[in-house]
C-alpha cells in the first residue's frame, strides 16, 4: 500500500513537472554536469530514471537475505535502499552553491518563522521533502529510531548538518532555523505515515544461539 502510494506520487510529480523534465533529458542523456547534475530538473530527472536500477538492488537484497534466512527481508532491503535514494539527491540540491559560492559569505537567519513567511508553498513543500524519505524508511529499519521523538531528532540533526555545510563552504545559501523546523517536521510527518511497518524489535540472526531460559531452583 505505501509502495503504491509513493509510486503513484512520483508518477503525479513526473506529470506536472514533465515539460521542465524534458527539457533537462538531451544534457542528462548525454552525460553532461551543467545543465543536469546542477539543476534541480536535471536531478530530479535522473532520480525518475533511475528507479527501475534502485528496485532492482531491493529485489536483488532481498533475494540474497532470504536465502540467508533473514527475517523481514523485504521490508530491510526497501528502507535501506530507500534511505539512500530518496535522501541523498534532495541533500544534494539543498548543497548546490549559488552565483556567489565562495564570494558572498555566510548568511545565517535565527529567528524562528521568520522566513518561513517568504518560503511560498513550493519552498515549503520541498524542504518538507528533504527528509522525508530518512524519516519513512529509518524507523522501519531500525528499531531505535522507531519513535516520533528520535525521528524528530533525526530529521532536525541532519538539517543542521546542511545548514552548517551552506555556512562553513560559502555556498551563497541563507543557513535558516526555519529549514531546519520545516525539515525535521518533513521527517517526522513521514515516519508517521510508515508507523505501521516500524521495527519494533531488533533483528535476531539466524546462526545466532538464542538464549536458553534458566529454571529455578
Amino acid at each position: 500500500m505505501g509502495v503504491g502510494l509513493a509510486i503513484l506520487g512520483l508518477a503525479g510529480v513526473a506529470f506536472v513537472v514533465r515539460r521542465p523534465l524534458l527539457m533537462s533529458a538531451p544534457r542528462c542523456m548525454a552525460g553532461q554536469w551543467h545543465g543536469c547534475f546542477d539543476t534541480f530538473n536535471g536531478v530530479l530527472l535522473m532520480m525518475l530514471v533511475g528507479l527501475p536500477l534502485a528496485a532492482l538492488v531491493v529485489w536483488a537484497l532481498a533475494r540474497c537475505r532470504r536465502a540467508a534466512g533473514v527475517t523481514s527481508a523485504w521490508r530491510t532491503s526497501l528502507a535501506e535502499v530507500g534511505m539512500a535514494y530518496g535522501t541523498v539527491p534532495m541533500v544534494w540540491l539543498t548543497l548546490m552553491p549559488g552565483p556567489g559560492v565562495g564570494v558572498v559569505p555566510g548568511r545565517v537567519s535565527l529567528v524562528p518563522l521568520r522566513d518561513l513567511v517568504t518560503m511560498g508553498p513550493v519552498g515549503i513543500g520541498g524542504n518538507l521533502l528533504i527528509f522525508a524519505a530518512l524519516g519513512f524508511f529509518a524507523p522501519m529499519r531500525f528499531a531505535a529510531l522507531a519513535s516520533v521523538p528520535r525521528i524528530l531528532a533525526l530529521g532536525a540533526g541532519c538539517s543542521i548538518l546542511v545548514e552548517t555545510a551552506q555556512y562553513v563552504f560559502r555556498l551563497d545559501r541563507v543557513s535558516s532555523v526555519d529549514d531546519v523546523l520545516v525539515n525535521a517536521a518533513g521527517a517526522v510527518l513521514a515516519g508517521l505515515a510508515s508507523r505501521r511497518w516500524w521495527r519494533t524489535t531488533a533483528q535476531v540472526s539466524p546462526d545466532q544461539p538464542r538464549p536458553t531460559p534458566v529454571s529455578a531452583g
